[in-house]
């Protein structure tokens, strides 16, 4: 993460409670100093999504081509140098040189070439953090432009399962965070299940809405009765 990256620390305390009170944090963090908490409320900006610096693809790839390289150097210069070259490098010559081009191996060969030059593509031109939900930008508060921040799609998920469980009649709720889907299931032990779900679907609504997210994912809930 950048330099400039400022963490949404992972509290549901931001989130409105219907008791008036703020609701308890999800993970025991301290809630979110006065600016912060005034500047929810303030209209905001679309932020671009973070981007993974890619440090384990690029660091074997670095190596591995530093190696193939280094050793056909160091053949070139034998070879040169009047020493003949290694085995390898003549059998590799001669195997491209008499082998057709429908051969098994052949395509095998170009298969993985291609397959690895298709990967270090996606890594090149995709963002990746994909556990990193993005949060808006706020727009009226001064020295914000470079401000970014972000939100754990766990730490969301338990805000979320927090908030349902503060639904009367939801008896356990499990939340799943995506990128563009939020799913919510729970058991409710009594009330009526359409009752339930109206409620859990508001509630959970309004807490995804307070996440402050610069993509807002869509709302999916489940509600059953418990087995047995």
């Amino acid at each position: 993460m950048s330099a400039n990256t400022w963490r949404q620390p992972t509290s549901d305390s931001d989130l409105p409670s219907e008791s008036g009170q703020a609701a308890p944090s999800a993970d025991g963090t301290p809630e979110a100093a006065a600016g912060a908490t005034a500047a929810r409320d303030e209209p905001g900006r679309s932020a671009r999504r973070f981007w993974s610096a890619r440090r384990i693809p690029a660091a074997l790839v670095a190596l591995l081509s530093a190696a193939a390289v280094g050793l056909l150097l160091y053949d070139v210069v034998s070879v040169r140098a009047g020493r003949s070259a290694m085995r390898w490098r003549r059998r590799l010559a001669e195997e491209l040189a008499t082998r057709p081009l429908d051969d098994i191996w052949m395509i095998v060969g170009a298969a993985v070439a291609m397959a690895l030059g298709l990967w270090l593509f996606l890594l090149a031109v995709t963002p990746g953090l994909r556990r990193l939900l993005t949060m808006r930008q706020p727009t009226d508060i001064p020295g914000t432009e470079e401000v970014r921040a972000g939100l754990d799609r766990r730490a969301a998920a338990l805000v979320l399962r927090d908030r349902a469980m503060q639904v009367p009649g939801v008896q356990s709720a499990q939340v799943a965070v995506g990128r563009r889907k939020v799913k919510a299931r729970a058991r409710a032990h009594f009330r009526d299940l359409e009752d339930v779900r109206t409620d859990l679907d508001a509630t959970l609504g309004e807490a995804v809405t307070s996440l402050r997210l610069a993509r807002p994912p869509t709302l999916t809930v489940h509600v059953r009765r418990p087995k047995g």
